[in-house]
């Protein structure tokens, strides 16, 4: 008898039984891997104009204008533009689960569910790392997020970049982002579906099972699929507050997260333009507050909604994205 080796990146006996309760019956799991990434729930949405993404048109240059005296011409002028295209990525992911350890117990649609469970988070989690730090120069099949957009001192990001004084690698960011069609948005290639896609394929013969030529067997098969971008139409509605020290704890942390917050506001044109929000990690969320309560002011607001709690700096709200890190190197 030929011995096959089932690979890790399928679901086994094994992970089925630590799936059941006593009575055989799959139970709510309680989701250890689950993050906050708030910052899916505020972008605004637009499908993009090209296949592959998003082309922006920008303003870059003014025509000329002079005062004329009677009986003196002028010299024609015009303004300039320039085209920007924006990328969207895919993300994507297969599951395949033999039918027998599916229909084991009879829990076939709540076993389903759980593993669907974990994919949405898993792809929630992945859009979120490309937001912050996608690099299309690393890995061409990602987007670009907004720490290799805002990562310059010089340049016309640059303006809108404020440091938090840490040095070394131990750095985090805060972002402040408004989202609206003129200025910050999600896109999704043109003719294709917005979200997150789920296809559930049914049963059907999956070949070469754990790498063996011939071996098959029935499995329960779902796709998921998300193509999805970030478009930057106007660079001036994205502050990035970078060089946050976390391994200065509480009250003594170098930066002064009230300050650095209050200016990167005034760095927006508007506040009016679009769905304006703070993004910061739960480690800099829990410093901010403490920093709060200790100057004894009224910057920081808290308001009670009918199924979350939601803070806000000077009426914006603040959102934690855990996939914001803790070990960023400095801007200098």
């Amino acid at each position: 008898m030929t011995q096959v080796v089932v690979g890790t990146n399928v679901v086994t006996l094994a992970d089925w039984a630590t799936r059941v309760d006593p009575e055989g019956k799959i139970p709510i799991i309680v989701e250890l891997l689950a993050q906050k990434n708030e910052v899916i729930s505020d972008m605004h949405w637009m499908e993009g104009n090209l296949p592959t993404g998003h082309r922006i048109i920008q303003r870059t240059g003014l025509p000329t204008v002079m005062a004329r005296s009677l009986n003196q011409g002028i010299t024609p002028s015009k303004s300039t533009t320039t085209a920007v295209d924006e990328t969207t990525a895919m993300l994507e992911g297969f599951l395949e689960i033999d039918k027998d350890i599916v229909e084991l117990n009879g829990e076939e649609a709540a076993f389903r569910m759980s593993e669907a469970d974990a994919f949405i988070e898993g792809m929630n989690q992945g859009f979120a790392q490309l937001l912050a730090y996608g690099d299309p120069t690393l890995a061409p099949a990602v987007f670009r997020g907004l720490a290799p957009r805002y990562n310059l001192s010089t340049g016309y990001s640059g303006q809108n970049i404020l440091k938090g004084g840490g040095s070394a690698s131990v750095n985090t960011s805060i972002y402040l982002v408004c989202w609206g069609p003129n200025s910050v948005f999600g896109i999704f290639p043109k003719g294709s579906q917005a979200g997150l896609q789920h296809r559930d394929l049914g049963l059907q013969v999956v070949e070469n099972v754990a790498g063996i030529g011939g071996a098959r067997m029935l499995a329960y098969r779902e796709h998921w699929q998300w193509k999805c971008g970030l478009a930057v139409a106007d660079w001036r509605y994205i502050v990035r507050i970078c060089n946050i020290d976390t391994t200065i704890t509480s009250n003594n942390i170098a930066a002064d997260l009230i300050s650095l917050m209050s200016r990167a506001i005034d760095r927006l044109p508007s506040l009016t333009a679009g769905r304006c929000a703070f993004y910061m990690n739960r480690t800099i969320f829990s410093i901010l507050k403490i920093q709060a309560l200790a100057k004894s002011n009224y910057a920081l607001s808290v308001e009670e909604g009918l199924t979350q709690i939601e803070y806000k700096f000077l009426g914006i709200p603040i959102r934690k994205v855990d996939q914001i890190l803790n070990t960023e190197s400095t801007i200098s």
